[in-house]
């Protein structure tokens, strides 16, 4: 009120300026405040790449049409209205569940928590609520004039007493009618001119998947070391020999897309052939689906093992925290990313940024990121949800990790390491021979690189790129 009674004037309704709120949501330079669209903008050191240059103009039409299908397939599989938005009604006199009802397919549950909160006695008070995916019933032992709609998707309580109204809604059960893996019921509750809705989850949890670590507990028995080997066997040989230095009976898994194999023949050694250059993200899938322990060390065969390569500390944090992948560092470089994923409305903008998000707790050496470097310790059944690529032949790492966004909890640590063997080892005429003929293969032509960002563009629906 002023000094003369009147109230005073609404104050103006206004939002913050535009450069204001820009700067408000920064995150390592990126803008991730509420928007409709993303781009990658080149700056500082950044590396760009806008995904459809990849394409032929003549082709980027129809490429975009198909990809476009193909989303709308996706999300039509993948969306299960988790998205929509509930808003809770003010002063409303019933209370209902907003999180933890969950119910299996066919399965049923009491619906917990509802309950009805006002009135006066002598009225007499209806209650309705409604499903779309289940039907409903309760266990109160009432007549049909006060329960109507036993066993359907619409049930109706009439009733003056308050107290056997709330003791027909605390056992109000919802029973789900279909074979839905993942689906939310939005359901309706309401009194008079109040109404609410509120989930019911309906969910078929995954069966659990075990494994025994035998009764001693050793490592050989949690951890199966894998690589891919090309040409180079002779750095082959020098990786398992320092492997066997400190794990002799380790089990080693090697995939191999030679063009004249050679025989491996050691103890504890599965030696896999592949047809001729069938890449890398192709070995590393036939190499990790030949796994057996919980847990899979991924080395490269130019890695050496030393006092270090401790693989037990790696265990030691998958064991105790809940991630799925941890990495350690070559030769003390981590190599470590976040990776930033930006929704469009017509597509999405993916930034790589070097470095992680915060340490992870409990362990003073490890940090969380998103991406690690080529030296993983990580579980079997999680890699295998996500899978290696295989269109990927030559130089493919992070793309495992991107497949992963959203899936796999990954970690950094930087106190095992594990060493590379030098560029030049070569002791022989033959030795030199398979090291300039694996040179050939081993870097990313434009081409390869145009092939890659082609692909990312549809396959992720991704509109640009940026890393640094």
């Amino acid at each position: 009120m002023t000094g003369w009674g009147f109230p005073e004037a609404s104050p103006p309704l206004k939002l913050l300026p535009e450069e204001k709120y820009k700067s408000m949501f920064l995150y390592n330079g990126l803008w991730l405040g509420p928007k409709n669209g993303c781009e990658c903008v080149k700056k500082d050191k950044l590396v760009v790449y806008q995904m459809e240059r990849s394409i032929d103009k003549d082709k980027l039409a129809a490429v975009t049409k198909r990809r476009e299908k193909e989303f709308k397939d996706y999300q039509r599989r993948y969306s299960y209205r988790e998205k929509d938005v509930v808003v809770a009604r003010p002063n409303v006199p019933l209370s209902y569940p907003i999180q933890g009802a969950e119910v299996m397919p066919f399965h049923t549950i009491v619906i917990p928590g509802l309950g009805f909160h006002g009135g006066h006695a002598e009225e007499k008070h209806k209650v309705t609520l409604e499903a779309s995916l289940g039907t409903l019933d309760t266990l109160a032992d009432v007549p049909q004039y006060v329960v109507n709609g036993r066993g359907k998707k619409k049930l109706t309580i009439s009733t003056a007493h308050v107290e056997l109204l709330n003791h027909i809604l605390k056992h109000v059960t919802y029973t789900s009618t279909e074979y839905l893996l993942h689906a939310v019921d939005f359901m309706s509750f309401s009194t008079g001119h109040h109404h609410v809705m509120f989930p019911v989850m309906i969910r078929q949890p995954y069966m659990p998947k075990l494994f025994d670590p035998g009764p001693d507990n050793n490592i050989r028995d949690l951890v199966t070391i894998t690589t891919k080997t090309f040409f180079r066997y002779h750095k082959l040989r020098a990786l398992i020999k320092s492997i066997r230095k400190f794990y002799p009976d380790i089990t080693i898994i090697v995939a191999d897309d030679n063009e004249h194999p050679e025989k491996i023949e050691e103890p504890h050694v599965e030696h896999f052939i592949m047809p001729f250059a069938k890449g890398w993200f192709a070995g590393r899938n036939l190499a990790v689906s030949q796994v057996t322990t919980k847990y899979y060390l991924w080395v490269d065969d130019d890695f050496l093992f030393t006092e270090e390569t401790k693989i037990e500390e790696l265990v030691a944090v998958l064991e105790n925290t809940n991630l799925d992948v941890v990495g350690g560092s070559v030769q003390r470089n981590d190599y470590k990313f976040r990776i930033i994923y930006e929704e469009g409305d017509g597509s999405s903008c993916v930034h790589l940024r070097f470095g992680s998000y915060h340490r992870l707790e409990g362990f003073p050496h490890c940090v969380v990121a998103s991406s690690v470097v080529n030296f993983f310790l990580a579980r079997m059944e999680e890699t295998r949800c996500v899978g290696f690529d295989p269109k990927l032949r030559r130089v493919a790492h992070s793309e495992y990790f991107v497949d992963g966004l959203g899936r796999l909890r990954v970690g950094s640590c930087n106190h095992v390491t594990v060493d590379h063997q030098p560029l030049d080892t070569a002791k022989n005429s033959d030795e030199r021979n398979a090291e300039h003929t694996y040179s050939k293969y081993r870097d990313s032509t434009p081409e390869q690189v145009q092939f890659k960002m082609a692909l990312w563009f549809f396959k992720y629906r991704m509109k640009c790129l940026s890393f640094g």
